[in-house]
């Protein structure tokens, strides 16, 4: 009889043991695959004179800092003021358009592989600021 509340109590222990760990796992498991918008990342604006331009963008976050590169065939600037909270990509770029120095102001929900945003243009000539959609994909190696 002892031998069988024995085996009864070592089976209870590992099934108890079995559920903290996997318990621990998923507790843990968020923190472990964290979204990182690290990488290359690529996607097309529309101006309003309909002329399509590429876009890329290289983004490192390390130690609690995103840094990059914001590339165009206008050129290519070091992001400033970039920031990666919960899900939320920020950063702004330097730019010049005709003589006229200006800074363009993003954000964007990290989705997988995909970042969703809007970003900021300065009213040109006196007029409003413009805030357009943007969709980046993260570029397959």
């Amino acid at each position: 009889m002892w031998a069988v509340t024995l085996e009864v109590y070592n089976h209870r222990m590992k099934s108890i043991r079995l559920f903290v760990t996997l318990g621990l796992v998923l507790l843990l498991a968020p923190s472990a695959f964290a979204a990182d918008p690290s990488g290359m990342w690529e996607w097309t604006i529309t101006p309003p004179n309909g002329e399509q331009i590429e876009v890329s963008l290289e983004l490192e976050h390390e130690d609690g800092k995103l840094t990059g590169t914001y590339s165009n065939r206008f050129g290519s600037s070091d992001i400033k003021d970039g920031t990666f909270e919960g899900d939320m990509v920020t950063f702004s770029v330097d730019r010049e358009f005709d003589g006229n120095a200006f800074s363009v102001d993003y954000s964007g929900k990290l989705q997988g592989d995909s970042i969703l945003g809007t970003f900021e243009l300065p009213g040109f000539g006196g007029g409003e600021p413009m805030v357009i959609d943007w969709h980046a994909t993260r570029a397959k190696e």
